[in-house]
């Protein structure tokens, strides 16, 4: 059932069924969440079942405010602090060392802790609900409200065409990010980049005063974190990326038998197949990640077997976006 995001009883309503043990989802700026109480293992088991997600791929842990991190995550190194003050509320997500017993099932049994504060005020008021219960909820574990592996919701329609009517789902509006949050791991004594979103590397490092550095520059392992597999974010069309020139040569050699393929691109590609649905990309990088999962989903519900996407340019302020469709495209 969706619920207007903006009234008082309605989030009075989620916060009641979280503080309970059950499974609400609510929007953030970036996507929509599929949320639980971070504290309690069994409440947290609900969204590995209801995704079909392998209970050790660690969830982000969303809190009200950077005093709620203590809670947990045992250290917070002084770069960690200052990208919090820099980007919080925002699409921000730290790795910090996990406080030893709290938020197990959320961190997927690791030493360590996705921590994020969230700037959609609907998000903000249910986490301060939450916390201001008799029984509180310190933190919400807030995975993409979809299942495993597929396209994240933008808008409370996704979720519902995901979950059915049973799930609780806060109306936000349409997400102004559209893809997840930038993840960088604070557990190594560097700051690392784990997972590229909408900040640019130029903002991170600013911010923290350190260079970033990539998972292959650190020796030790890095922590599993949430998104980062090869293959994830992909609708059920086959995507593939091509660059202008290949996209209007795979069109002309098939001419008029192109048939149940999409094209999402910046240049303009000609078709004489009816057939073929287009769709242009924006020129420029944010408003191409708010629009991003929408299109593949709208593309799916068209009922394509190729979604082919012209490879996004190579410049910092697309990181995010190139990431999304590479893993689109995995195999």
């Amino acid at each position: 059932m969706i619920r207007d995001g903006g009234t008082p009883a309605a989030i009075e309503e989620a916060a009641g069924l979280l503080a309970a043990g059950e499974l609400v989802a609510f929007p953030t700026e970036t996507v929509y969440g599929l949320g639980a109480d971070a504290g309690r293992d069994d409440a947290v088991a609900k969204i590995f079942a209801a995704k079909g997600r392998p209970s050790n791929h660690p969830l982000i842990v969303h809190v009200a405010d950077a005093s709620a991190v203590d809670r947990f995550a045992s250290q917070v190194p002084a770069f960690a602090s200052r990208l919090m003050q820099a980007f919080w509320p925002g699409p921000l997500t730290l790795i910090l060392p996990r406080r030893e017993g709290v938020a197990t099932a959320a961190a997927g049994g690791q030493g360590s802790v996705g921590v994020r504060c969230p700037a959609h005020p609907v998000a903000h008021a249910l986490l301060l609900a939450c916390a201001g219960r008799d029984s509180p909820v310190h933190g919400l574990a807030g995975p993409s409200a979809n299942k495993f592996g597929r396209v994240s919701p933008t808008t409370a329609a996704h979720v519902q065409a995901e979950f059915g009517d049973d799930l609780l789902v806060l109306d936000g509006g349409p997400c102004r990010v559209g893809i997840e949050s930038t993840i960088v791991d604070c557990t190594r004594g560097v700051p690392v980049l784990l997972r590229p979103g909408v900040l640019t590397r130029d903002q991170v490092e600013a911010a923290c005063g350190e260079r970033l550095r990539s998972p292959s520059e650190v020796d030790e392992s890095a922590p599993r974190a949430s998104g980062t597999l090869e293959s994830h974010y992909a609708p059920r069309a086959r995507v593939r990326l091509m660059d202008a020139r290949s996209l209007q040569t795979a069109l002309d050699v098939l001419g008029q038998e192109a048939k149940g393929i999409a094209i999402y691109s910046r240049a303009i590609v000609n078709t004489p197949s009816p057939e073929v649905i287009r769709r242009r990309m924006p020129d420029d990088a944010q408003e191409a990640a708010r629009q991003l999962f929408a299109v593949l989903r709208d593309f799916d519900m068209q009922g394509v077997g190729l979604i082919w996407v012209e490879t996004p340019p190579d410049e910092p302020a697309w990181e995010g976006v190139r990431d999304r469709l590479q893993r689109a495209s995995a195999d």
